[in-house]
């Protein structure tokens, strides 16, 4: 019986090591996929993380798609690349907006707590939006948002243009002022299966306009 119980304790942390480090890696290079990107010129900076992003999708034991899906799988589909929708603006205090919290699944509640709003963006697409502090161990930036092509030609529970805590960040210019590049919007996970519980944009990120770049409906 004592061998059998080893034998289950080492299959179980063999279990572990394989699914932490592929997350590991996996977190690895996304980091490095955007240190990369900041380093370009905006579109191609744009070109190339499609391209490594289709690649893990279609590769990576942590894909957010299932077995049968990725060898399905021939890229992710995107709006046209638009230099119009890339923006660099300031951030001013977040005032009168509530902190949100969401049920994560295993993970439990997520805390969102509005920091900042963003500065240049009310002109050109209609409204500000709100930056949020996820507040877990090490927190990082969020930046949810919704526009009229929610429901239609993209993911209805919004998109994501920041996560730092998956390092999904533009940077900023020599000023301190955000790069914010709509054609790198995303899907939450959840969007890809339903394995995943992830926090969507809520009512005061959703622009009124239509947004036509970054990740749209339809994998190819």
């Amino acid at each position: 019986m004592g061998d059998i119980i080893d034998r289950a304790g080492d299959t179980a942390a063999s279990g572990l090591l394989e699914r932490f480090s592929s997350l590991h890696d996996w977190r690895r290079q996304v980091a490095d996929l955007y240190a990369a990107i900041r380093a370009m010129p905006g579109e191609e900076g744009w070109e190339h993380w499609r391209s490594v992003r289709d690649r893990l999708f279609r590769e990576h034991p942590q894909s957010p798609l299932s077995t049968t899906r990725r060898a399905q799988f021939r890229g992710i589909d995107c709006f046209a690349y638009d230099p119009a929708l890339r923006f660099t603006v300031a951030t001013v205090p977040a005032r009168e907006r509530e902190t949100i919290r969401v049920e994560a699944g295993k993970d439990g509640t997520m805390t969102l707590l509005p920091f900042a709003l963003t500065d240049g963006l009310a002109q050109p697409l209609g409204k500000e939006l709100t930056l949020y502090w996820i507040e877990s161990y090490g927190g990082g930036v969020f930046l949810p948002f919704g526009d009229a092509t929610n429901g239609r030609e993209s993911f209805a529970g919004g998109r994501y243009l920041l996560d730092t805590i998956k390092s999904a960040d533009l940077g900023s210019d020599g000023a301190g002022r955000l790069i914010l590049d709509f054609n790198f919007a995303y899907y939450p996970s959840c969007a890809y299966s339903e394995a995943w519980v992830c926090p969507l944009s809520p009512p005061e990120n959703r622009l009124p306009g239509a947004i036509r770049a970054g990740e749209r409906d339809a994998i190819r």
